[in-house]
């Protein structure tokens, strides 16, 4: 549904000003803002576990829009490129903006109820762009599900979506409450924790694939916490010449790239 609009206070784009996370959470708390051609490709698709409310589009975007099929009952606001940069409060270059909600996390036993092979849990993930790249290699990969602590960042953030490409729209997570270990809550559903620390005890290779594994993946520098250690069987991956860790998003695509290729191999 084309809707042209030429006045950027227009009540009816009020979810899409200011659009900074900040500033959406204060005003509309369980609003999200996706952007760009390919992260509103997944948007739409029927891949997604979301389903946007609204579209905010450049007047000189609408065949991208409509060459994605949208519901006839999708709002799809159509502006000039100076009235949806007043709109948003910045320029926004691509031109594509999409208006989804959040939900409420399920319960870890409900997510994991169909017991996918390949799970992420992330302890202490604050790098938006790190948390978007886990979550586009999880999609790439085929992991189930994602599963954060308390004092990870917000996956919906975002850049994190636009740094996933979408895949935080298709992965289905949830975050666990403070103080909840996330080795000792998948270890209790009978996954096997795998930690991801230079020190690890195992190296990538030799991990057994004989039941569900969780792959744990923690901040840069710090790691994981000694917690989550202890409940945890230990991975490395070795490195050349002793250097000591790679970036956390590139740990979790060589670890699932590993994992996933081993595990469909033996089914």
């Amino acid at each position: 549904m084309i809707i042209p609009v030429t006045d950027p206070a227009d009540p009816r784009l009020a979810p899409f000003m200011n659009v900074r996370d900040r500033d959406l959470r204060q005003a509309h708390g369980d609003a999200f803002i996706a952007e760009g051609e390919s992260v509103l490709a997944v948007f739409l698709s029927k891949g997604s576990r979301f389903r946007p409310e609204a579209l905010l589009i450049a007047r000189n975007r609408i065949e991208t829009a409509q060459a994605w099929s949208p519901p006839d009952d999708l709002p799809i606001f159509v502006a000039d490129q100076e009235v949806m940069d007043t709109v948003v409060g910045f320029h926004i270059h691509r031109g594509l903006l999409g208006l989804g909600r959040r939900a409420p996390s399920p319960p870890l036993v409900d997510l994991l109820a169909e017991r996918p092979r390949v799970v992420v849990g992330l302890v202490g993930i604050a790098n938006h762009d790190n948390m978007g790249g886990i979550f586009r290699n999880a999609a790439a990969f085929g992991a189930g599900a994602v599963v954060l602590d308390a004092t990870s960042c917000d996956p919906l953030y975002r850049k994190a979506i636009r740094v996933s490409v979408g895949g935080v729209l298709n992965v289905p997570f949830t975050r666990l409450d403070a103080d909840t270990s996330v080795a000792t809550a998948l270890t209790d559903l009978g996954y096997r924790a795998l930690a991801l620390s230079p020190r690890g005890a195992m190296r990538l290779h030799e991990v057994p694939t004989d039941r569900p594994v969780a792959l744990l993946l923690g901040t840069e520098g710090p790691g994981l916490p000694d917690i989550e250690m202890a409940s945890a069987e230990t991975v490395r991956i070795d490195m050349a010449g002793g250097f000591d860790s790679l970036n956390v998003s590139t740990t979790s695509g060589i670890a699932l790239y590993e994992l996933t290729r081993r595990i469909a191999a033996k089914d």
